[in-house]
């Protein structure tokens, strides 16, 4: 058998809201109740209507963008106390007041960031010096 995609797949409310980078419970009742096919998410990133682009702009925003937003972790929202979904608004008067947590997670992440690019560039440093020994 092969599987195809095609246009009626269909996927939930929740996995479209994740793909299209918005909090669920932020969305219209009738997104959060139907279901959505792969046309209808297409269409959705190519031309968003009205209400995903002022949820997109204005929030309440997912735990991943928020933390994108906000330069840190997920885990690192967590230990900060945040938890719940927040606006623009909310996330810019965060990024004005910088509390000290997340002046430490900020400094985690690029911390984090560091590493990978350090082992990223060693593992081209090996790649380059050894390209017969890969099996």
């Amino acid at each position: 058998m092969t599987s195809h995609k095609t246009t009626v797949q269909t996927m939930k409310p929740a996995t479209a809201a994740k793909k299209l980078g918005v909090y669920l419970e932020a969305t219209p009742a009738e997104f959060q109740e139907g279901v959505v096919s792969r046309n209808e998410l297409n269409a959705l990133q190519t031309d968003p209507p009205e209400w995903l682009t002022t949820l997109r702009d204005n929030g309440p925003h997912p735990r991943p963008v928020v933390a994108a937003k906000l330069g840190v972790s997920i885990a690192g929202l967590a230990r900060g106390g945040v938890t719940d979904p927040l606006t623009t608004e909310q996330i810019d008067a965060l990024k004005a007041d910088s509390p000290e947590w997340l002046v430490r997670e900020r400094a985690t992440q690029a911390d984090v960031r560091k590493e990978a690019a350090r082992i990223k560039e060693k593992n081209a440093e090996r790649a380059a010096q050894s390209p017969g020994d890969r099996a």
